[in-house]
């Protein structure tokens, strides 16, 4: 079939927005990255791959961001995977609180990322939260901590208010592909006289792989990218402990004034970013499912 040449101007308004928002500040980012540029000043010098060299031998705090990165990237994928796969499966059965049920698990995704802060930063409040005060109630007062004020604790804390904040998202796509899955095969297991576990091990998480690998590789990306949470509660607070490469690139250059060095570490994230969703779709490829 021959395609008219004209097609293709329905492609240009697309590649314009493409190439302003995205592939003009790569571009920008890998150049500067090359500088020691201020953000501010005319003038600049190439410094070759020395802020390169910086981020990997120079500064303990980037690396440190590393880690703390990967504990919350873990956290958050593992814990929002499995509530929002549980809420799907909950969701699904046909009863009179189903509607109300997906309403309240959808909540939290209609916030602003700044009034999840405040809700979660009072109820990890140490004097006046609510999380100490049930711990107390239900006779756990040993557990009672400083959520965000322990700098072994504080990273885990900020996970679970994103894990809290994004499941009904991942809802959605869980629902979507229970949804898909053919209710013959459902009928086929109960005559068989499969149980529930084996009904679901064998039929309902082979087939869900597609929406599973849509939901791990989202929230690992979103899990990199979590700034506004992270920056509203603790600020990197304390000691570091919560800082992550998003809010490091934010101290680096707007507080630092080192947009050079800044765009270097910009360009080694979004590299992480590539290579873990690239392993992430590798492992969790699912093309061989059929029904």
């Amino acid at each position: 079939m021959k395609i008219s040449k004209s097609i293709y101007l329905f492609f240009i308004p697309g590649f314009l927005l493409y190439s302003v928002f995205f592939l003009y500040p790569t571009v920008s980012a890998l150049f500067y990255s090359f500088t020691d540029w201020d953000g501010f000043s005319p003038a600049f010098q190439f410094v070759g791959l020395d802020n390169y060299e910086r981020a990997f031998t120079g500064d303990s705090i980037f690396r440190k961001t590393i880690g703390n990165n990967l504990k919350f990237m873990l956290v958050v994928v593992v814990f929002q995977t499995l509530v929002a796969l549980a809420f799907a499966l909950i969701v699904l059965k046909n009863t009179k609180t189903t509607v109300f049920l997906r309403a309240l698990y959808f909540f939290p995704t209609i916030l602003s990322s700044v009034s999840v802060a405040f809700i979660w930063s009072f109820i990890y409040d140490p004097s006046l939260g609510i999380l100490n005060q049930l711990l107390e109630l239900v006779g756990l007062g040993f557990l009672t901590q400083n959520w965000l004020g322990n700098a072994d604790l504080a990273i885990y804390s900020l996970a679970m208010t994103q894990v809290w904040f994004h499941a009904g998202q991942m809802l959605i796509i869980f629902v979507a592909g229970l949804q898909a899955i053919p209710q013959d095969l459902y009928e086929v297991a109960k005559i068989e006289g499969a149980s529930k576990w084996q009904t679901f091990s064998k039929v309902t998480w082979p087939l869900l792989a597609p929406s599973a690998t849509i939901v791990v590789a989202y929230t690992t990306i979103q899990s990199f990218k979590a700034f506004d949470l992270v920056f509203a509660m603790t600020r990197g607070g304390p000691n570091n402990s919560t800082e992550i490469i998003a809010t490091y690139i934010y101290e680096v250059a707007f507080r630092g004034f080192q947009f050079g060095y800044a765009s270097a570490i910009s360009v080694i994230f979004m590299a992480i970013i590539a290579i873990i969703t690239y392993v992430q779709f590798k492992a969790l490829r699912s093309d061989r499912i059929s029904y």
